[in-house]
């Protein structure tokens, strides 16, 4: 039994309890092995970019310079007596000198025999000839799928990639040569998916291809590989190992087919980092809340599994120590072989890689947390940790994801006890107050570094983490308990699975509720520069709030401040910004290099022309719109800048019809279309030149394409169907789609009765193919133009603006002023920008 404190009876604390937390607060971080991490770090870092024979000479002046600094120390040391008083010091700081010297020559020396590695043998010689030949290569990574963009008109396909080292190089007309380089290979989209996908690591291949050179200097490959079509030549089985870790997973995943959609995507890349099934609008979500270290092997999955095993922080070494090891009659040093064993098998099913060792480090470094509950110690672990991993894999040193990891666990074993702390004296309770440090510290010191890669930052990753954080150890447990448990019961599997499916399915909620939120996220510069500004201001708000530590008021008011500024109810961001205007009868929104418009068709409903290449752009922009309910979706042609966000419309809203041009092409795309609204059970039917529509005061005629043959080029730019609209109130605008100069002269010639019209969208964002004679016919008041942000198109052209400027029209785009509105009619015809 334990002994409560005199005076504890309120909080309910044992004397072991307190004395660990005095542990926590009391001792200093020994900090003398992050210099030397730090040293190796940098070191490898710089390295992997320069010449070899830069780092050659780097680390031979590493050396001599340490060398230089060791010498006198050596002396004294072998005079007796003279280890004492000024100048032991003085060695001291000689010696810690030095190993920093060495250290870093160590980093650069194993960088720079690595980056040989992608300099040396005959693939960089290919890639640079852009050469194709045969090769023999052994996979070292889990296949898997690109992630699907827009890129310009079309869709960029989806492939297969997974990293290989190439063994055996053949080419025609010359003899094999062995090579043991790392490479890119991909997979082209017409071969046989589900075979590639389903290669082990360690499998060996024979493959025919063409090379090219990386994309980007400081790759960690020497070449990509574009293969041949058709399924993979397996020429040599995986190892035991990989096939026994590849059964557990497929198990997992077998266990997990039943479960709802967000469930069976999200806990196996919770268990072991297995993200094949988790599609682009959950990992949107995932990445807008800052949980995306959910979603891939991490080291917190293996602390919350020894966590079973050892118990709570501080009692692992103590008689009541907790956890399932005195239960089932562990020693301590049993249960120290078994949290090492538990950390093997990690490593099997999760695959041997540099990531998945990385996470196994760090768990154990969370596993020495746990266990002593002493910080002193845990520093120069993850120092040592960090070491290590450098020097063992260099290219960590420029890893997005090596480097959050470090951050985050440093700040969970410095900052976080200190804050925990603070929060609990303000009458925090225990539990909540070390959840809410957690999430504090680890966002403070991860939200710089991922401004510099993303040029964003998260406004909800706190809260989201903290929800999150309730459902992360009942899922990974029972997610566990489902793998270990398939190979030998699968009704089991599936019943742990099932269990483990609800908090799973929780917590793709939480990402998913918290990316809805209209201030998810806030736009800042990215870049180096931009990561150093919101450090700065991380300190300086964390020295506002000590300094109001003692007033309420200021704190409610920030926090008051934060959540409105998350929320953004559309009232207050009318009043404030004034956008969108009352009485507004048409928008276009800012989806970047695309088209999506909304005509105003009475109260909470709109009619969307075109989609955009983004759904969550599109869905955002409806939202600010207050738009509920669409009657009309038109998508003007099929090119994905135009179609891609349609899922976006239709989230949560209800659709009477898409309507659609009547030229398939591309057909990929007009493909997508039908599937997803036939997903949502809305109709697609075809435009027809001449048909009316009428919604309330909105009423509109179909203008182009015409009837019976195609179009003059028939391409899918000139079958863009073309509107003239008039809004509430008189309004009367024309919608052209991506129309080219021929279709827009037959336009102007079939249809002479067009005259002046308020508002123009210009067709094909602003491009320089325009028809002066149409533009010369309709002499809008308002030109607006939808392009994306430096888009390598040029659009708007320079010569498009001046010739609509020159006719009178003013012209605004959403390159610039962001999301555009237009209210009234005749004079009274305003247009207001939302600005960025």
């Amino acid at each position: 039994m334990t002994r409560e404190e005199p005076g504890a009876a309120g909080g309910g604390r044992t004397a072991g309890e307190e004395n660990a937390r005095e542990a926590w607060r009391e001792e200093p971080a020994d900090l003398r092995l992050v210099p030397l991490a730090l040293a190796a770090w940098a070191a490898a870092a710089v390295a992997l970019g320069v010449a070899g024979w830069w780092v050659v000479a780097g680390v031979g002046l590493c050396v001599v310079a340490a060398t230089v600094l060791l010498a006198p120390a050596v002396v004294r040391w072998r005079v007796r007596g003279r280890g004492r008083g000024r100048g032991r010091g003085r060695r001291l700081r000689a010696t810690a000198w030095a190993g920093v010297l060495l250290c870093a020559a160590a980093g650069a020396a194993s960088a720079g025999l690595h980056a040989a590695d992608l300099r040396r043998g005959p693939v960089p010689v290919l890639a640079q000839e852009y050469g194709r030949a045969w090769v023999e290569a052994t996979v070292t990574s889990d296949p898997r799928l690109t992630r699907p963009r827009v890129s310009g008109q079309g869709m960029v396909p989806v492939s297969v990639v997974m990293d290989i080292e190439v063994l055996r190089v053949e080419r025609s007309g010359g003899g094999a040569v062995r090579t043991r380089t790392p490479v890119l290979l991909i997979v082209p989209p017409g071969a046989d998916r589900r075979a590639w996908l389903g290669l082990l690591p360690s499998t060996r291949l024979r493959i025919g291809g063409r090379f090219a050179p990386p994309r980007e200097p400081g790759d960690p490959f020497a070449a990509v590989l574009k293969a041949r079509s058709g399924p993979p030549r397996i020429v040599g089985a995986p190892s035991a190992l990989q096939r026994t870790a590849g059964g557990l997973r497929a198990g997992l995943r077998t266990a997990t087919d039943g479960l709802a959609p967000d469930a069976r995507a999200l806990l196996p890349g919770l268990v072991v980092g297995d993200t094949s099934r988790i599609d682009t609008e959950l990992r949107d979500a995932f990445e807008a809340t800052d949980l995306t270290h959910l979603l891939a092997v991490s080291g917190s999955n293996l602390a919350i599994v020894l966590l079973l095993l050892v118990g709570r922080p501080g009692r692992a070494a103590r008689a009541e120590r907790g956890g399932l090891a005195p239960r089932i009659g562990l020693s301590l040093r049993g249960t120290a072989l078994a949290g090492g064993g538990l950390t093997l098998a990690f490593v099997v099913v999760c695959r041997p890689e540099p990531s998945v060792l990385r996470a196994a480090a760090c768990g154990l470094v969370a596993l020495l947390a746990i266990a002593t509950g002493r910080r002193r110690s845990l520093v120069p672990a993850l120092a040592a940790v960090v070491l290590v991993l450098v020097l063992y894999d260099p290219w960590l040193a420029r890893s997005y994801g090596f480097l959050l990891s470090v951050l985050a666990t440093g700040a969970l074993l410095v900052v976080a006890p200190g804050w925990s702390e603070a929060l609990r004296r303000r009458g925090v309770p225990g539990r909540l107050a070390e959840a809410l440090a957690a999430a504090l510290a680890a966002q403070a010191v991860s939200a710089p570094v991922v401004v510099v890669f993303a040029g964003r930052t998260s406004l909800v990753a706190i809260p989201a983490n903290l929800f999150a954080e309730l459902a992360v150890a009942p899922a990974t447990v029972f997610g566990f308990v489902a793998l270990a448990v398939a190979p030998l019961w699968a009704a089991g599997a599936q019943g742990a699975a099932w269990v483990a499916g609800w908090p799973a399915g929780w917590i793709a909620g939480v990402a998913r509720s918290g990316a809805e939120l209209p201030g998810a996220e806030l736009a800042w510069p990215g870049g180096w520069w931009g990561g150093a500004a919101l450090a700065l201001v991380t300190v300086a708000v964390v020295a506002g709030v000590r300094r109001l530590r003692h007033r309420t008021w200021p704190v409610v008011g920030v926090v008051v401040l934060l959540v409105l500024v998350v929320a953004r109810p559309v009232p207050l961001v009318r009043w404030i910004s004034g956008w969108p205007p009352p009485g507004w009868v048409f928008a276009m929104c800012q989806v970047g290099q695309g088209d999506a418009m909304v005509l105003a068709a009475g109260e909470g409903a709109g009619v969307v022309v075109d989609a955009g290449p983004d759904p969550v752009a599109v869905d955002r922009c409806l939202r600010e719109l207050e738009v509920r309910s669409v009657p009309l979706l038109v998508l003007t042609h099929f090119h994905a800048d135009h179609v891609a966000g349609l899922p976006g419309v239709l989230k949560g809203r209800a659709v009477g019809a898409v309507q659609t041009t009547g030229l398939d092409e591309p057909p990929g795309q007009a493909g997508f279309v039908r599937r997803v609204a036939g997903a949502a059970g809305v109709p697609v039917v075809r435009a027809v030149a001449g048909e009316r529509r009428r919604i309330g005061a909105l009423e509109w005629r179909v203008l182009w394409p015409p009837a019976g043959p195609g179009p003059p080029d028939g391409g899918p730019n000139d079958a863009s169907v073309t509107l003239l609209v008039r809004a509430p109130g008189g309004a009367s605008l024309l919608l052209l789609g991506d129309l080219e100069p021929p279709a827009q002269r037959a336009l102007w010639r079939a249809h002479p009765e067009l005259g002046a019209v308020d508002v123009l969208k210009v067709a094909h964002h602003g491009s320089p193919h325009q028809d002066p004679g149409l533009t010369g016919a309709v002499r809008p008041r308002l030109a607006l133009v939808s392009a994306g942000r430096e888009n390598p198109y040029g659009h708007p052209s320079p010569r498009t603006l001046a010739a609509l400027r020159a006719g009178g029209a003013r012209v605004l785009r959403t390159d610039r002023d962001g999301a555009i509105a237009v209210a009234g009619a005749g004079k009274g015809l305003v247009a207001v920008a939302r600005g960025w």
